[in-house]
């Protein structure tokens, strides 16, 4: 059969392909063992003089592992016929280039002792994107054997199989790491709020009871988050998972605006609270809806100029419910708008009390909101025109049938 040149050197699925190829985080990295005994292996498989573990990038072919005297870390997509090995299901054997017209015009095959043979078994992920190759390459014609090619097939799925666990490796630390740092985030609002208690307690004794009761609920929050990290660390897979309940959005709304009283009137700020009369109650994690409503009021405390209202909005939308914190302070420009919910963003707005503010809260609101199958999102008219805060919850939770089969 003739072998005819694509048309395009580009795969259908080409954005896909190179998201895949980036999460493994191979490009422009360090020569590894691994990877160079791979491709020392094909080499001898073949006989060959030069052997490559190639990735192919948007623009260029990287050599992750390379064995032989070809001297490069890279070349240009266009030139390497690993970009024509990706287009293919099954390995891409030219046994002398020589014979093909229309490799003649590829300046590696028609140079002085260029490329007379090439095989090449495409690196393919389990979703079925072609990311590289497992190559050979010589300057003399050969012809290959079942055997030689079926273990070229084999090499690169070792590869594939390294990547794949290093990317599940990397998952569960990058799932540690945040859930950690979800955790100690979760520890600090409670341990806010006994804080908060103990300032009350001082200035008014007649508040004992009640404030004795918000550090008891504070100290049992903590213990059953600490609880929480201890069994989620033994299984670094897991997904955070929810505990619904039906929950008085009312109640919890007095309780925050109760928390944060003194906080507020320390930068004599005013916080008015507007219940819609039938507000219905939810299904919710009251744990992680709680988070989110403390950080949402902190900030617009934290944000918002002395002498200022705050005003928090409950009422039902057809079938959700929706809170907003709409403050009269600093407001955001379009660059705060595009990067508000990203992790250790940093925003034009300052804490005007020297607050401390690490750029953390507001990321895990959204991922608590979404796990709710909610929706976190911010409004302001511009820069010192105030920014309102919004959060739309499902009246009634619907668990997905994986989450079902995970309980």
């Amino acid at each position: 059969m003739i072998y005819k040149k694509p048309i395009s050197f580009i795969p259908n699925n080409e954005a896909l392909r190179l998201q895949k190829l980036y999460d493994y985080q191979v490009l422009d990295t360090h020569s590894e063992d691994t990877f160079d005994k791979i491709a020392l292996l094909a080499s001898q498989i073949f006989n060959t003089k030069n052997a490559f573990v190639t990735f192919v990038d948007e623009h260029r072919v990287y050599f992750k592992a390379n064995i032989g005297d070809f001297q490069a870390t890279e070349v240009r997509r266009e030139d390497s016929l690993c970009s024509l090995a990706i287009l293919d299901e099954k390995i891409t054997v030219f046994s002398d280039t020589r014979a093909i017209p229309d490799l003649s015009e590829n300046r590696f095959v028609n140079s002085q002792n260029g490329i007379r043979f090439y095989a090449g078994a495409p690196l393919k992920t389990p979703e079925g994107y072609s990311v590289g190759t497992v190559c050979v390459i010589d300057s003399t014609p050969k012809e290959v054997t079942e055997h030689q090619m079926d273990m070229l097939r084999t090499l690169a799925d070792i590869v594939i199989n390294k990547l794949e666990s290093r990317l599940r490796y990397n998952t569960i630390i990058k799932s540690q790491n945040e859930l950690m740092g979800i955790a100690l985030h979760e520890i600090k609002n409670p341990l806010a709020s006994i804080s908060l208690a103990n300032d009350i307690l001082r200035l008014d004794t007649s508040k004992t009871q009640k404030m004795t009761d918000m550090i008891k609920y504070c100290v049992a929050t903590i213990q059953n988050k600490l609880t929480d990290l201890l069994k989620l660390s033994e299984d670094g897979e897991k997904e955070q998972r929810l505990s619904i309940e039906e929950a008085d959005l009312k109640e919890m709304l007095d309780r925050l605006v109760n928390n944060f009283e003194l906080l507020a009137n320390k930068k004599n700020q005013i916080i008015e609270l507007t219940i819609e009369d039938t507000l219905p109650k939810i299904n919710i994690d009251k744990t992680k809806i709680s988070d989110v409503l403390h950080n949402l009021l902190s900030n617009a405390i934290k944000y918002s100029y002395s002498n200022t209202t705050i005003k928090i909005i409950a009422k039902k939308i057809d079938d959700f419910v929706e809170i907003e914190f709409q403050d009269q302070g600093q407001g955001l420009n379009d660059e705060d708008a595009d990067k508000l919910f990203k992790k250790f963003a940093k925003l034009s707005s300052k804490p005007t009390g020297k607050e401390s503010s690490n750029g953390l809260g507001l990321s895990i609101c959204k991922s608590f909101v979404e796990l709710h199958k909610g929706q976190i999102f911010a409004k302001s008219p511009g820069k010192e025109l105030g920014t309102s805060f919004f959060i739309s919850l499902p009246i009634i939770y619907k668990q997905e049938e994986t989450e079902i089969s995970h309980h």
